[in-house]
């Protein structure tokens, strides 16, 4: 690989913004015309500071997905898997609370996210081989939301049976398919998913934004049982080698064929608030420039991290973060680096002009398993307050800056975004039930029911 520096406009648009959001440290990653770019700022630890360089690790978070939708496909390649076959044809005991919905659920409805029961599910069953068999076998559990391939609502437990699917079928532990059939090929060699895999490395430290600034995120680590969720560390050398696989840059047809990869960046089903659509695990918007973003990106205890290609332009940018402010600066250094690439960015969203909202329609208290969402009427939009907990392991001993409401204008009938503040650029819809009255709001991806008045 041609490794050079990111252009120093970019490091110091990084290094602004890391000031502005206390984020102590990033690391970022281009691919373009064949080169790789790449640069770290900032500090790994804010009690132990060391600078991080492109070679420190941080955890990706869901971006893990997309590892396990990979190894997913490699079974359907070899016959082994058809993605329109019932989970159940492949773990005859899976179970949920609804035997309907668990008996009809998909490998499909998993991988796009239509599985409907509650996603955000989180246990940690120990570091035994049988992690992931344990927790999918603990959503006997979990309540239905939706009736299985009714609507998108992001799921991390979903990926947990497609774990197991991989760790079955294949007769090895999961992080071991990974590792063989995925890291090595791509000479991904400081990509892990255990913690003392990590520890002769430069690893940087999560952190969790108060306010007396930056606090280290602890525990560290993720529950081996999330691993199919979740669970990579890596750095941005390394991403850039995965990212190139599915741009088509670097075809490495022992880990997946070129028609596979492009199978997994069609759209498959619609989706919502993250993303338009959805395809083989790929999160699918508008690049803007006539071009198809494929994305994905994630966050865990104190690390966020963005992950975007644009494979007609054989373009890539990865962002990794150690702060839970990063979510907002994940993305305003991966839209710069696609500007300055690129020549051009995404593009906004826009209020819908002359519309009129029956803001009572909307206005209301929404309920997840992790969010409650309370909405209120806010001129010609509505006013959303967010007092949803980061995904993951939360850390308990400090308690983080909340995010200021966010402002949702009305982009159409029952669709609206934010177009400013340090969620700009989010979604939600409002789904309706048979009735025609708003049942659910689906913000950060998931569903939440509205509570009775």
């Amino acid at each position: 690989m041609d490794i050079r520096p990111i252009p120093g406009p970019i490091v110091a648009f990084a290094e602004s913004e890391l000031v502005r959001l206390q984020v102590p440290g990033a690391a970022i990653g281009v691919l373009h015309g064949g080169a790789v770019h790449v640069a770290g700022v900032g500090v790994t630890n804010v009690e132990h500071p060391l600078p991080v360089t492109p070679e420190t690790l941080f955890q990706v978070g869901s971006t893990s997905k997309t590892f396990t939708a990979t190894a997913l496909m490699q079974l359907v390649e070899g016959g082994q898997v058809d993605l329109d076959a019932a989970v159940r044809a492949y773990l005859p005991w899976f179970a949920l609370q609804s035997e309907e919905d668990a008996a009809r659920v998909t490998v499909r409805d998993l991988v796009t996210h239509h599985a409907g029961y509650v996603g955000d599910y989180f246990k940690d069953t120990g570091r035994g081989d049988d992690a992931i068999a344990t927790i999918v076998r603990k959503m006997a559990n979990s309540p239905q939301l939706v009736p299985a391939g009714y609507t998108f609502s992001y799921s991390n437990a979903g990926f947990y049976v497609l774990g197991h699917i991989v760790e079955t079928l294949s007769g090895r532990p999961f992080e071991r398919v990974i590792r063989e059939r995925i890291f090595e090929p791509l000479g991904m060699d400081r990509s892990f998913y255990f913690p003392e895999e990590c520890i002769t490395h430069r690893v940087a430290a999560g952190h969790i934004v108060t306010a007396d600034g930056p606090k280290v995120a602890r525990p560290w680590n993720t529950p081996r049982s999330i691993a199919p969720g979740g669970g990579i560390t890596s750095n941005v050398v390394d991403q850039v080698r995965y990212a190139a696989l599915h741009v088509g840059e670097t075809p490495v047809h022992e880990v997946l064929g070129s028609g596979s990869i492009a199978f997994m960046r069609q759209a498959r089903r619609p989706a919502g608030s993250m993303c338009e659509s959805i395809g083989v695990s790929w999160m699918l918007d508008d690049a803007g420039g006539g071009h198809r973003l494929v994305k994905h990106g994630g966050a865990t205890n104190g690390h966020l991290s963005a992950f975007e290609l644009i494979p007609e332009a054989g373009f890539a940018v990865t962002v990794l973060t150690n702060s839970d402010t990063g979510r907002e600066a994940r993305q305003t250094i991966a839209d710069r680096c696609q500007e300055h690439f690129l020549g051009f960015g995404k593009p906004a969203p826009v209020a819908a002009k002359d519309m009129r909202v029956d803001a009572a329609e909307y206005t209301g208290l929404y309920q997840s398993v992790l969010a409650r969402l309370e909405v209120r009427a806010a001129g010609d939009g509505l006013l959303v307050t967010d007092t949803t907990p980061e995904r993951g392991f939360a850390e308990i001993r400090h308690r983080p800056v909340p995010l200021p409401p966010a402002h949702l204008a009305f982009t159409g009938r029952d669709t609206t975004a934010v177009l400013d503040g340090p969620r700009r650029g989010e979604r939600a819809e409002f789904l309706r039930g048979p009735d025609g009255a708003i049942e659910w709001m689906r913000w950060d991806g998931r569903i939440a029911r509205r509570m009775a008045e």
